[in-house]
């Protein structure tokens, strides 16, 4: 009997937790691109036996296993609050703008890397009570995709085709087209049309065209064109004897440019030294106060010659033509007392004598 009456309470135990449900498949996968914006479905069903306040939560369990689960949004008493996760904060919002009539999921906008976790849905109605959980991953998908050659374009040698996606997540699947021509890939790149890389051996004119590769991840999908333009080999021996003949023209150009300053320099530096020297060497020009002397100095030793009846037509007429100026400027010097020389010594000293009548004291000739 008692038996009986414990199962009669778990069964019914078991109806009333079963009244409320939330319509969604256990550990539900959700995929996102970067930026895009995330539906976390979350739709519960009441049974009549709950009557309890509503409460609605969400939380997340981070991929980082550190942290601990928090709660992003919650309803309860009829509000709303948002507020409890900085990294969300503004960008998980309720679908329904009447979570009571079952509706509780929610949208999260902006995606990011660091959003990727478990979130839960807790639904509480007492006393009935349900949660669910939905995995989000959120990838990058390609972008910035870049298609180049790496290696010379020339017939005979060997490169590769590289397309490069600048960010994406893994994994990543790539696919080569030819978009000129007969659009047929050459034969020896079938083997690694889903590279990123092609290996080019040995080439030749009929790999030229244009090609597309296209790479793309579970979320999106990015393209890229390359033009390939194989060519004859170019001439190298004379590009590299233009290029030391080149160098060489350079060098001789830059040597005769210093050569030129270095000679200036030394002229300037010579013309600067005789100028010099020129001023150092070259006496002073004679004043015109020493003319003056010497010319009365010969007048005066002209005038011992002669006799005392043309001394005064003579001083009027060579005396006159002494410039005023100088004369005036030229310097007085002391008077000397003339010195007696005997006359054999002025004989000898080319003086010629002349004789001068002696007067007397009225002036008259004796």
């Amino acid at each position: 009997m008692a038996l009986l009456l414990c199962l009669v309470l778990l069964c019914g135990f078991a109806d009333f937790i079963s009244g409320l449900s939330i319509a969604i498949p256990d550990e539900q996968k959700i995929e996102k691109a970067k930026g895009e914006t995330a539906y976390l479905p979350c739709k519960f069903t009441l049974s009549p036996e709950d009557q309890g306040p509503l409460d609605i939560e969400w939380l997340i369990s981070p991929s980082d296993n550190q942290k601990v689960d928090q709660v992003i949004i919650l309803y309860s008493g009829d509000k709303i609050y948002d507020n409890y996760y900085p990294d969300l904060k503004g960008r998980v919002h309720f679908t329904s703008n009447d979570v009571k009539s079952g509706d509780a999921s929610i949208n999260v906008t902006n995606l990011q890397l660091s959003d990727i976790g478990i979130y839960q849905c807790k639904v509480k109605k007492a006393p009935g009570v349900a949660n669910k959980k939905v995995l989000l991953t959120v990838l990058v998908k390609p972008s910035g995709t870049r298609c180049f050659v790496d290696g010379s374009e020339e017939i005979g040698n060997d490169f590769k085709l590289k397309c490069e996606p600048k960010e994406g997540s893994l994994p990543l699947q790539y696919e080569w087209q030819k978009l000129s021509d007969s659009q047929i890939m050459p034969t020896p790149w079938l083997a690694e049309m889903t590279s990123p890389v092609i290996s080019v051996k040995n080439a030749s004119s009929e790999y030229s065209g244009t090609y597309s590769c296209t790479v793309q991840n579970r979320v999106g999908s990015d393209q890229c064109m390359l033009r390939l333009d194989v060519v004859p080999p170019s001439n190298r021996a004379g590009m590299i004897a233009g290029a030391i003949i080149g160098t060489l023209l350079a060098l001789v150009l830059i040597g005769a440019i210093l050569f030129c300053c270095h000679r200036r320099r030394r002229e300037e530096k010579y013309e600067k030294e005789v100028h010099h020297d020129i001023r150092e060497d070259v006496p002073p020009p004679k004043s015109r106060t020493s003319t003056a002397r010497s010319y009365i100095g010969s007048n005066h030793s002209s005038l011992g010659s002669m006799s005392p009846s043309n001394m005064e037509g003579y001083s009027k007429t060579q005396y006159n033509q002494v410039p005023s100026e100088d004369f005036e400027r030229a310097p007085q010097s002391p008077t000397l007392a003339p010195a007696k020389v005997a006359a054999p010594n002025l004989s000898r000293m080319g003086a010629v004598p002349v004789m001068i009548p002696a007067q007397s004291k009225d002036g008259s000739i004796v």
